[in-house]
């Protein structure tokens, strides 16, 4: 698997996600039970911009940055350019 970085400030932006309720709409993994729709809260943003989840079917599994799509349930602003 390829390594993709992410920028520093897309990365402070995807912890502020951290406790916030995200909605799946795909992931990369051939298998995973989650399915577009389910939900769950964020637990977690590591070093390569993996957004761990505590789904709500029980599963923790993490969405890959660039491999996985995800929504939050209540958006937080864009990140300001400052």
């Amino acid at each position: 698997m390829d390594i993709k970085e992410i920028r520093p400030e897309l990365l402070a932006y995807y912890k502020t996600y951290v406790g916030k309720r995200v909605q799946l709409i795909s992931c990369s993994d051939p298998y995973t039970k989650l399915v577009r729709g389910d939900e769950g809260i964020v637990t977690s943003v590591d070093s390569f911009g993996t957004v761990h989840v505590n789904w709500d079917n029980g599963s923790s599994l993490g969405l890959v940055y660039r491999e996985d799509n995800f929504s939050l349930v209540e958006p937080l602003p864009p990140p300001s350019d400052d």
